[in-house]
């Protein structure tokens, strides 16, 4: 027994020793040091209680937006509105995966006298040896890593391979049949010989869990887990379809696919594509990390509220009518201040006829570029008439399952100044797509001092 009591006090002692917590409590200790990281293009808006609404006449008599006193939270937000080249980057990647998935699945059917040109393209393998015990668990039970936004099974596509797209350039019979029957249109929707890439078929799926349901009702979380499927290719009909009797073919044409309008906002875009282009650059930050072995998950990409958006907009000024001040929408040398439809029929006397680029005109105060004008902007909001009467005054959001009015703010190219107030509301529905209408990404900031990072 006395030997016992010796073992135990020695090794308290060796305990105590190589401990300075004096049995105190001091909290669970980081392994690492962590900072905020400011996203490439992006800048710091820091939240602050504001007037939200409208503080002079309600010229379209919607009175559905009265004055009050709301606060935000910090939370960074795009310069700009997402340009097509930025859009272009996701159209893109989800176009090479699906290809890449077609070669790789097509490879691995085949038998070893077959294609050489296709090897290429197969899975990589995985080496177990550099596996985790975490890894080798779930492909053994499993065959997959858990990622269920992944065709491939949890098998990693080979990227450096590289994709030929012109088809007189196609190495093999085998690899013109993946592709043909993968991502080319049809034969009978062909014409002059072109085959041209069909882009009903470039989806992206994700899955995403409603928190907000899952924190207000009792059940297993799997009910709450819900999968989306998103087209993600612009709309460049919008350009035909919103205007009768006007010639806009060649911003059909081009508008989107030209390097030319490579800095102009993306265009013909619905919610519902805009919230599955910020589920993409969040997967594409987070595979970037879990490449570099960081643990650290990035907070989500989403759109901002419209209460963020007013604020974000008003540039720190107190019941300005433009993100500029107001109330004139021309310097006192009579230039424009955005890109709006001032006077009837000389539309561009504010020196553009349709978009501009994202980063022209001044920013505000905070930085943002266009926050009137351009391109309206998805707001996360649903469009209500008693929005400011029901929804909170702290980070206030109504977001309405069955309610498909989503709120748009800023004008755009085709609205009268009115529309370019911070405080005007507008809507569209989530499934629409219009030649007016954009968005630019928000992110959170994790902690509320923002002066040490």
């Amino acid at each position: 027994m006395k030997k016992i009591s010796l073992y135990i006090s020695l090794a308290l002692v060796m305990f105590s020793c190589g401990s300075n917590e004096q049995g105190e409590l001091v909290g669970v200790k980081s392994s690492s040091n962590w900072h905020s990281e400011r996203p490439l293009g992006m800048t710091l808006i820091p939240g602050g209680s504001f007037t939200m609404g409208k503080q002079s006449e309600d010229v379209a008599g919607s009175l559905n937006s009265p004055a009050r006193t709301v606060t935000v939270r910090p939370f960074y937000m795009d310069e700009t509105e997402i340009t097509n080249s930025e859009y272009k980057e996701f159209v893109y990647w989800v176009r090479d995966s699906i290809v890449r998935t077609e070669l790789a699945l097509f490879s691995e059917l085949m038998s070893s006298d077959g294609d050489p040109v296709l090897e290429d393209y197969k899975f990589l393998n995985i080496d177990s040896t550099d596996m985790s015990p975490y890894q080798k668990y779930m492909m053994k039970t499993y065959g997959s890593l858990g990622d269920l936004n992944s065709p491939t099974q949890g098998k990693m596509l080979n990227w450096d391979a590289e994709i030929l797209w012109n088809v007189n350039e196609f190495p093999s019979e085998e690899y013109a049949e993946v592709m043909i029957d993968s991502i080319f249109t049809p034969i009978e929707d062909s014409f002059e010989g072109r085959r041209m890439i069909n882009v009903n078929k470039l989806k992206f799926k994700y899955y995403w869990l409603d928190q907000e349901a899952a924190a207000r009702n009792k059940g297993d979380r799997r009910n709450f887990i819900k999968q989306e499927t998103i087209n993600v290719y612009p709309d460049t009909t919008v350009w035909v379809r919103d205007f009768n009797y006007s010639y806009n073919d060649p911003m059909h044409q081009d508008y989107f696919y030209h390097q030319a309008f490579n800095d102009y906002p993306v265009v013909g875009v619905s919610w519902m594509q805009a919230k599955a282009f910020c589920k993409w650059r969040t997967k594409k930050k987070n595979d970037f990390l879990n490449s570099k072995r960081k643990p650290t998950q990035v907070p989500q990409f989403r759109l901002a509220t419209e209460a963020e958006w007013e604020y974000a907009a008003r540039g720190g000024l107190e019941n300005a009518t433009y993100p500029w001040g107001g109330p004139y929408t021309t310097t006192d040398r009579g230039c424009f201040l955005a890109n709006f439809k001032p006077i009837r029929g000389n539309y561009a006397v504010d020196g553009a006829l349709y978009t501009v680029e994202a980063k022209s005109y001044p920013p505000n105060d905070y930085g943002l570029y266009n926050m009137s004008g351009n391109v309206a902007e998805w707001t996360n909001t649903a469009y209500s008439e008693a929005s400011y009467y029901i929804g909170s005054t702290m980070n206030p959001n109504v977001e309405i399952d069955k309610n498909h009015r989503k709120v748009i703010r800023g004008g755009s190219w085709k609205d009268v100044a009115y529309f370019l107030e911070v405080s005007t509301r507008d809507y569209e529905y989530a499934d629409s797509a219009r030649s007016y209408i954009g968005f630019r990404t928000a992110q959170d900031f994790l902690g509320t001092d923002i002066n040490e990072n």
